[in-house]
Parts: C-alpha cells; structure tokens; sequence
C-alpha cells in the first residue's frame, strides 16, 4: 500500500495558512518587546509571566530529542496527549464522511474526540486475549478509514498489543497509524519511536502525565514525519504549551535518573501488589500488565468499589467496559498505599 500524506489531509487543512503569532515572526533575543501587546509592566506574580512562551517549545523538544533519540523536527507538544489526537482528527478526517477504526477496550479519548469532530467510529474489538483481530480490522477498513488507533500498552488491559500483528498494519495499510504508548515506560518491549523512518504513515503518542509524574502540567507527545508534525503544528493553537509547564518540563527532563528509579520501583510494586491481590479469595483474575495498574477481576466490582469509597480509597470500576466484566482497574500506588488497598479487600466482606 502506498503512503501518499497529500491524498490523506482534509482539503481545508491543505489551504489552510496558519496563525502567524509575534513570537513566530521573531525569534531570538532582544531588549525591548514591543509587538505582541502583552502587559509590559509585568504581572502580580514573583516571577513574571507577562511574555507569551515559545509556540514551538524548542528548547523542551531540544531535550526531548536527547532522551528519546528522535529529532526535533519529528516532535509535536500538545496540551497533554488529548491535544494530539483532535489536531490529528481534524487534520485527516472530513466531518461526517470519514471514519477512525479503534479496538476496544482502550482509552476513551479517541471515541469522544471522533463524536466532537463528527468523525465515524468503527470498532473491531480486541479478542478475548486482547490482541487485535486482524482480519476483523482488514475487512472494516474502507477508503473513508483515515485513522487506525492502537494502544500499547493498552488501557484499561494494561497489556502490550503483540508488535508483529501492529507491523502486518503499519505494512499494509495506507492510512493514518497512531501507536499510543503512555504506558511504554513500565513496559518490557521497545517504543516503536525507532521505525519512524520505516513508517511515513505512523505518529507515536507517548505523555509526561505517567512515568514522568507530571500529569498536572499536561504536555503530551506526538512523534512522526517533518510532513505530518509541519501538519500538526499549522492547526493547533499558537500557545498550547504555557510558559510554566516548558519551564517545569525541562527541569524534570534533567532528572532522568531519578524517573528511571521511580519506573523501576512502580514494576516491583505492580509484581508485589499483583501477589498479594492474587492471596485475596474473591479476586478471580490479574491480567498480566505492561502499565502502571492492574486490571483486576473480582466477584462484586461495584460492591467492592462502592467499599472502598467508603475507605477513602479510589480505584476505577471497568466493570461495565467490552471485555472487562467484573473488573476494576487500580493503579500502583506507594508502598503505602498498596497496603492500604490490599488490607482494606481483606477486611471486605459480601452483603
């Protein structure tokens, strides 16, 4: 299948010129800013804030590229990854024509994003293993199928979607390709960051909300060609990346070190906290996990949810998800806090 970007982009992004901003008519250092009517008298902060950021985020994205080993031209920041999957919908798929494929269960966003941009969603689910279903996928694709998303590590699963079934994709089908992985820091298997240049047609989400504890600065990635990030970046808004989150972004981005300790950590406690729930008699199941948390089967999901409540302990009912019955999804916690969990099910007992 040929891979043509040009045939792909909705006829109104082609034409589209995007918004020239001060700060992307200038670039560089200077004493006096005097073109963008931003409050010139500083702000009622201790450290101002009254210049508008870099809409291009270079110096994050120039980090960025030293630990991720991916140029800076083949990275998009957004408003968290939510950002990137909108720009990518209404880069590629005509409202009310074109359609994404998506395989449930997986993460919601890319339903609710389809709904707001009027795109049609077609679901091939995942198999009771939660692999893709390869010829399901291969018979629902139509010349409208501009956007197949996968994620993998898959949410709320937890597992990895086996690469080999992603590259029989990737080879064969000439849309749109979208790999989430914001889980692919707990996982064992290799982000596919590195076949970019194999892939013209595949964009690489990945996120600072989980490995890189960050989630309240919302900055997602999106790794692809210069064609497709020179796309992006003409639709989303001229500042979608606020001056504190790069500011904050970079000084976590020199601790490497201490996220690698913190990830290698999270594992143990998910392999401890998957042992421990295992000894607990109306646990039924641990779905093997590449993520963060457990998706765990239990014999009363929203009686045990609704007592945890009642504990102050808050996990996620997934019980009434495809695939995902009688299942809560709960997230590694501290030390701590996973002993908390695991005592207060001990203690649960049925009405």
């Amino acid at each position: 299948m040929t891979f043509d970007l040009n045939n792909l982009l909705r006829d109104n992004i082609k034409k589209l010129v995007p918004y020239s901003s001060a700060r992307d008519e200038f670039k560089g250092e200077a004493n006096t800013f005097l073109d963008a009517n931003e409050n010139s008298f500083g702000s009622p902060l201790t450290k101002w804030y009254n210049r508008y950021p870099d809409p291009l985020q270079l110096k994050v994205k120039e980090k960025l590229a030293g630990i991720k080993a991916v140029p800076v031209e083949n990275i998009f920041l957004g408003n968290g990854s939510d950002e990137c999957i909108d720009v990518l919908m209404r880069a590629f798929c005509e409202p009310g024509k074109d359609n994404i494929l998506i395989c449930p269960p997986t993460y919601g966003m890319y339903e609710v994003s389809a709904h707001i941009n009027d795109v049609n969603i077609k679901k091939i689910p995942l198999t009771t293993a939660f692999q893709l279903n390869l010829p399901a996928i291969e018979e629902a694709i139509d010349d409208n199928t501009k956007i197949i998303f996968l994620c993998s590590p898959n949410n709320p699963t937890g597992n990895s979607l086996d690469r080999d079934d992603i590259e029989v994709i990737l080879n064969n089908y000439s849309g749109i390709v979208v790999i989430d992985e914001a889980y692919i820091n707990f996982s064992r298997f290799r982000s596919f960051t590195q076949e970019l240049n194999d892939y013209p047609n595949l964009v690489i989400l990945q996120t600072l909300s989980k490995a890189w504890g960050l989630a309240a600065l919302r900055v997602g990635m999106a790794f692809a060609s210069q064609d497709i990030i020179h796309v992006m970046n003409k639709i989303k808004p001229p500042y979608n990346i606020n001056q504190a989150s790069q500011e904050l972004t970079l000084q976590a981005l020199e601790e490497v070190g201490q996220v690698n300790d913190m990830i290698r950590e999270i594992v143990a406690q998910r392999d401890l906290l998957a042992k421990d729930l295992l000894s607990i008699p109306f646990v039924k199941k641990i779905y093997p996990s590449d993520a963060n948390f457990l998706l765990v089967q239990v014999t009363e999901p929203k009686a045990i949810y609704k007592y945890l409540l009642e504990k102050g302990i808050v996990v996620r009912d997934r019980s009434s998800v495809e695939l995902c019955a009688g299942c809560l999804r709960i997230t590694v916690g501290t030390p701590d806090e996973n002993v908390a969990v695991v005592n207060a099910l001990k203690n649960w007992k049925p009405a």
